[in-house]
């Protein structure tokens, strides 16, 4: 999301997306590390369409793509669409594809690590554990007034995460080998410390605190990092939600900005009633509730976070459409965002699909991953970038 187009317009309306990718060897499938090479090019195109900003990542084998800030949602998914389209041009061009996932069916030989003095520092600190760290994710912004309502709304979004994750699932396998989650991505992440659900805070100061002392504890590189599933955003005027895998499709990642959107705004009419975030879920129980997401995505039980027992995971999903609703039709995005999920819920989420497509072998599921990333179009066309590839160009929160 950029940081010069998050201009506050209404609180809750404006959002943008942080989409990560990998990049496999158009040859073998297994991932390469060409970011630089892929960056330099998508940096240096003749005509974006997308508005995107592109960036490195941990390692060398991924690129990110920070997507204009939006405030419709068919604009938002036309950027999003053209903004993979131009990096998997780019990466084509280096004998690359460019793959939507959460984490790398089949790893390369190395995967060195971004330059940056940050990016050592995590080296450094982490060690094995980014070594081989190739997990991709799709993060929401979404616009509020300040920092003190970023942190009271984080604390309403706490128990529609682990459903946020489930609808995303997409990361099955790792090493060439189904890993009988549906987000491995998530329990790659569970390595790290104070990563899932965020604790339940009064005030921004008391996040701060919070930040300030894991920096202080040594197992974060400063008070800006935090492996949680939402936080206010370091950098910008928004709360970042970042439950999400890297999702198979542009309209995947439309769904989690809108039910992220829908949730902002659903805490922001909440905070107005003068109703702050209870405390629940609790914490094991939270815990919990990530785990069976990242287990079963949405193909099996899921947790639910007030009645604190097993339920369906699909009822989950209808759950939170229900609760956020009333949001959704004030921004003209229900039924879009109806037929979205409804679709996830019929053909189900990418691990569903990476499954599916497993079923020609590893290389063929390479394959259908980023024909999936650039719903299929064909790539060739696309020399100069622009013609066709997203319709006009939408207006931006500025």
């Amino acid at each position: 999301m950029r940081a010069e187009a998050a201009g506050v317009q209404e609180p809750g309306l404006t959002v943008g997306v942080e989409e990560e990718f990998l990049l496999a060897d158009a040859a073998t499938g297994e991932t390469a590390a060409r970011a630089d090479a892929v960056l330099a090019r998508a940096r240096s195109l003749p005509e974006r369409r997308s508005g995107a900003q592109f960036h490195t990542e941990l390692l060398g084998t991924q690129v990110e793509a920070a997507s204009a800030v939006c405030t419709d949602l068919a604009a938002l998914g036309r950027r999003l669409a053209a903004a993979r389209e131009e990096l998997a041009v780019c990466a084509r061009r280096e004998d690359a594809l460019l793959i939507s996932t959460g984490t790398a069916p089949l790893p390369g030989a190395s995967t060195p690590t971004a330059e940056g003095e940050r990016f050592a520092r995590i080296q450094e600190l982490y060690a094995g554990v980014v070594r081989d760290y190739e997990v991709s994710g799709c993060h929401v912004h979404v616009g509020v007034p300040d920092r003190e309502t970023a942190v009271a709304v984080v604390n309403h979004l706490r128990p529609w995460l682990p459903t946020l994750l489930a609808l995303s699932a997409n990361s099955p396998y790792a090493r060439g080998a189904d890993t009988g989650y549906a987000s491995w991505r998530t329990i790659q992440q569970a390595r790290f410390p104070g990563s899932g659900l965020p604790p339940w805070f009064p005030s921004a100061a008391a996040h701060d605190r919070e930040t300030a002392r894991l920096a202080e504890c040594g197992v974060v590189v400063d008070a800006a990092m935090s492996f949680w599933l939402a936080r206010p955003s370091p950098h910008l005027p928004t709360v970042e939600v970042r439950a999400a895998d890297a999702v198979p499709t542009p309209d995947e990642a439309v769904l989690q900005a809108a039910l992220a959107r829908g949730l902002v705004r659903t805490a922001l009419a909440e905070l107005a009633a003068g109703r702050t975030a209870p405390h629940a879920p609790d914490t094991q129980v939270g815990a919990a509730a990530v785990w069976a997401a990242a287990r079963h995505g949405l193909s099996g039980q899921g947790v639910h976070p007030v009645l604190e027992r097993r339920v369906p995971a699909a009822r989950l999903a209808s759950e939170l459409l229900d609760h956020v609703a009333p949001s959704l039709e004030e921004t003209g995005d229900l039924g879009r965002t109806r037929t979205l999920l409804g679709r996830v819920l019929d053909e189900g989420t990418g691990a569903d699909h990476q499954r599916r497509a497993a079923a020609r072998g590893m290389r063929g599921l390479v394959d259908a991953l980023a024909r999936r990333t650039t719903r299929g179009r064909d790539l060739g066309r696309m020399d100069g970038i622009g013609a066709g590839t997203a319709g006009e160009a939408p207006e931006t929160a500025r």
